[in-house]
């Protein structure tokens, strides 16, 4: 029930400095079908490196589901709404889950 390979569909991550401005994303991504589903998961606390300053930040985390074929343009809005000059974005294939969910991000769009 939970062995199916599949290279077709993505988990997205990036952040967001607010829940505002994550919510307003995540809404903007699934009203226009581009994606099946967000989760916004608020409390984050990064510490990177930026600017040759180790700095600490809360942030939003969005997890975003979503098919292959979609990354790119899902990363253009992205870059165009986001206000940090470089917003995090990593990708990653699904290679598996429960078989109903993954034909329903699936079928978001279609």
């Amino acid at each position: 029930m939970f062995e199916r390979m599949d290279k077709g569909l993505v988990t997205m991550f990036t952040t967001f400095p607010d829940m505002d401005s994550a919510k307003k994303f995540a809404h903007m991504l699934v009203s226009d079908r581009l994606v099946a589903c967000v989760n916004l998961l608020e409390g984050v606390e990064s510490v990177y490196l930026w600017e040759g300053e180790v700095r600490a930040d809360r942030e939003v985390m969005l997890m975003i589901k979503t098919r292959k074929n979609r990354v790119d343009v899902v990363k253009r809005l992205l870059v165009n709404v986001h206000t940090y000059d470089l917003p995090e974005c990593i990708v990653m294939d699904i290679d598996g889950g429960y078989e109903p969910y993954l034909e329903w991000v699936r079928s978001v769009g279609d």
